[in-house]
């Protein structure tokens, strides 16, 4: 029997996305979003739409549950940012016959807050930019010394490209004003890029996928700020491709994955960001979601097993 796909989020551009590439091999799927979801216009991606509850509600995972059994759902393939914690947590509690395309909670969780993602980068030795967070910088304006020139504020936790900006110096900055739950990160000025990697459990018998994009340059917080320009070659950018992964396998998570990455005036790339998902751009990776179909007909792949690797693998950046 074949898979039964839910795509979640199939409202946004990440949704439809994931919905066309199903639709392209041949394969229906359902689409849900707490977005109004009835108007589809002429995109036929998807066989049928359905409303549900946003994640922020107690009762999501309920609502969920439901539709699942409802529509004998076995592949659940999640898009919004917001609701990989929830599913995360909520996994066991669909039975072994339901395979939702989530990390484990704890790398979720580490990946879903900007700056417990820094933290575990840093640590390990994955090259990060300076960061820090509004308390801190109010409390000790001498740390400032390692922001100078151009910040990004952004919130810890994914709020959309709009609600990252970026300011050019840390001088009239009064950080006691500003809100919680911000982190403040030194701006990287050079090539934008993302890593899609889907991440593989170390002895499992699916190699692990690795795709660079490079990223349309323009400032943060703008339209346009997460425009592909192209598929980088494999020939090149092969540090970009070898950090990517690094920061999957560092944080221990599972599946597609979209590693923000910059590199600095010096040319050494460093990781701004994880989000353990499929995105719009996974459009440019088919062997992303190839991989995600891979994992259905594939018993011995099991997210669950993926645990926080202590150290970076030998060869992650040699």
């Amino acid at each position: 029997m074949g898979p039964r796909i839910l795509v979640t989020g199939i409202a946004g551009a990440a949704g439809r996305a994931v919905a066309a590439q199903l639709a392209a091999r041949g394969i229906p799927c359902l689409g849900s979003d707490a977005r109004d979801v009835t108007r589809q216009g002429e995109d036929a991606t998807t066989a049928a739409a359905v409303r549900l509850l946003p994640a922020t509600d107690p009762d999501m995972v309920l609502d969920l549950r439901r539709l699942v059994d409802r529509e004998a759902i076995n592949v659940i393939i999640p898009t919004l940012t917001v609701e990989l914690p929830v599913l995360a947590a909520a996994r066991a509690g669909f039975g072994r016959d339901v395979r939702i395309i989530v990390g484990d909670p704890a790398a979720v969780a580490l990946a879903n807050d900007h700056l417990f993602t820094a933290w575990a980068l840093q640590a390990a030795g994955i090259p990060v930019p300076r960061f820090g967070v509004p308390g801190d910088l109010a409390a000790a304006p001498a740390s400032l010394a390692d922001l100078n020139g151009p910040v990004v504020v952004k919130p810890r936790t994914f709020k959309g490209t709009h609600a990252v900006h970026l300011l050019a110096g840390t001088g009239s900055v009064s950080w006691k004003n500003l809100p919680a739950g911000q982190l403040v990160q030194e701006f990287i000025p050079g090539a934008d890029y993302v890593a899609l990697v889907f991440g593989t459990p170390p002895r499992n018998a699916m190699a692990p996928v690795a795709v660079v994009l490079e990223k349309t340059r323009t400032p943060y917080g703008r339209a346009g700020s997460d425009e592909v320009s192209r598929r980088v070659p494999a020939a090149e950018a092969n540090d970009v491709r070898k950090l990517g992964l690094a920061a999957v396998r560092t944080l221990g998570l599972t599946g597609p994955v979209q590693v923000q990455i910059r590199r600095r005036a010096d040319g050494t790339p460093v990781v701004l960001g994880v989000c353990p998902t499929l995105g719009a751009n996974s459009t440019w990776a088919p062997e992303l979601l190839d991989a995600v179909l891979a994992t259905f007909m594939l018993p011995a792949f099991n997210p669950a097993s993926f645990r926080r690797c202590p150290a970076i693998p030998a060869d992650a950046l040699g």
